[in-house]
């Protein structure tokens, strides 16, 4: 059994209180055994917002009840036809309309793509549950990747404090990951939102999905809250909230637990802000990867606020492949606190998540201006920081400023590498830096309440 307490100093900056700052303090008193270790979000309740399914719906409002359309929600009849039918209702509507998926129903539905762009501003209420195909096998001669596949629509919510259920087990079980005798092959992302645009997808759990839970590619001004994102640790490639060519994304107050990444941003997305997420088991919170068969891809503006991570892989980490090309750019990890994590804090240049090792290559992303500010927490392995850049393209412009990652058995201590890495640090810094002089420097400024990081 494992005794320890932490000690947070919290700053939540909701984007709906901008103008305002809330600070607050909360003494874990944690006691966790192998059976519990996983279940942390129970003692740290992050504010939540009421559920907007709880609002009173305007009267002007449309509301299109599934099983009017034909839904059984009984778990085992065929819904699709009944949300395809009740979607292109809603879809062709003038005014507001609601595509209600009441508490009571368990709706089995198959591949399904929802398309704009539609005449009204929508809102999908999923306050019971939506499953999928327990078979990969219905997938047959369909796109593997997509299950629920929303693209091209605008002034989009998806709400309702029910939960979408990927039944991924059997995906699972297939897996090249897991059998390594069997080819690798693509799985379903559960949630797919493709060249949305002025959305919000709130107050849900998305669960054992069969690959990534959700998706956000090419979209535009997102906000996404309130979700639980969960999948047994064990489960391979299951990323919780994965944000590619997207630009403008808020996600905050959300809990994610899954077998991959709790949050992926990859290639071509810019401004980024991720706020006060429960985070484990997975692989941490992660910027890539990005550069993989010689691409060149740019992630810019984003910033990791207040972020609880237990017992992952990975910390707060940068990955790019050898081969690359582009730019990671202005990225602030900030108030982040760590419980057992392997490698806190990570830059790695030279990723490769290949069966065969990867060639040495001169080409590489490059990475510059990256801040760690106010990491605190213990460490699973004894490298706690690890900066691993290119030869050929150095890490620049790094800042550590107040880092304490702490040995997690409580005994030792714990070290930092760094492989052609430049920047400086600030405050208390251990493990001491390994960052060798530049001449950038950290200017500190504040305003609203959120510490700025420039370089100048």
């Amino acid at each position: 059994m494992v005794f320890f307490s932490l000690w947070l100093n919290m700053k939540v900056i909701s984007p709906s209180l901008q103008s305002r700052k809330i600070n607050f303090e909360v003494l874990f008193s944690l006691s966790l055994t192998a059976s519990n270790a996983n279940s942390f979000e129970s003692f740290l309740q992050l504010p939540r917002r009421p559920p907007r399914s709880t609002r009173t719906r305007p009267r002007s409002e449309r509301l299109l009840h599934v099983g009017h359309f034909g839904a059984k929600g009984n778990g085992f009849t065929d819904d699709t036809k009944a949300f395809e039918d009740a979607w292109k209702t809603a879809c062709s509507s003038k005014g507001k309309t609601r595509v209600l998926v009441p508490e009571n129903y368990t709706s089995l539905v198959r591949p399904i793509d929802l398309s704009g762009p539609c005449k009204a501003r929508l809102t999908l209420q999923i306050s019971g549950t939506i499953i999928a195909p327990d078979d990969p096998d219905a997938w047959e001669g369909l796109n593997p990747r997509k299950w629920l596949y929303f693209h091209s629509v605008s002034r989009f919510t998806v709400e309702g404090g029910g939960t979408v259920n990927g039944m991924g087990q059997e995906w699972w079980r297939r897996s090249c990951k897991h059998n390594h005798s069997n080819p690798c092959r693509g799985a379903p992302t559960a949630l797919t939102f493709h060249k949305c645009k002025n959305m919000r997808v709130e107050n849900l759990s998305v669960i054992d999905s069969q690959q990534m839970h959700i998706a956000f590619t090419s979209c535009r001004r997102v906000t996404i809250s309130a979700l639980k994102v969960i999948a047994p640790g064990s489960s391979p490639n299951t990323d919780g909230i994965h944000i590619s060519a997207s630009r403008g994304i808020v996600v905050d107050n959300s809990t994610v637990s899954t077998g991959d990444d709790c949050v992926s941003i990859v290639k071509n997305s810019s401004q980024i802000s991720i706020s006060n997420i429960i985070c484990g088991p997975g692989h941490g919170i992660s910027i890539g990867s990005i550069g993989k068969s010689k691409s060149w891809e740019e992630v810019k503006d984003v910033t990791v606020d207040t972020a609880f991570i237990s017992d992952t892989a990975n910390g707060v980490r940068i990955k790019t492949w050898q081969g690359g090309s582009g730019l990671v750019s202005k990225i602030i990890f900030r108030n982040i606190n760590m419980n057992n994590v392997s490698n806190p804090i990570i830059i790695d240049q030279y990723y490769c998540d290949s069966k065969k090792p990867c060639a040495n290559q001169t080409s590489a992303v490059s990475i510059e201006k990256i801040s760690f500010v106010n990491v605190h927490g213990t460490s699973a392995t004894k490298q706690a920081i690890k900066i691993s850049c290119s030869d050929a393209s150095p890490c620049r412009n790094i800042v550590l400023q107040d880092i304490d990652l702490e040995p997690s058995k409580g005994d030792g201590y714990t070290e930092s590498f760094c492989w052609e890495a430049y920047g400086s640090s600030s405050g208390q810094v251990y493990p001491p830096s390994c960052l060798s002089g530049d001449e950038s420097f950290l200017e500190q400024s504040v305003q609203s309440g959120i510490t700025s990081v420039s370089y100048l």
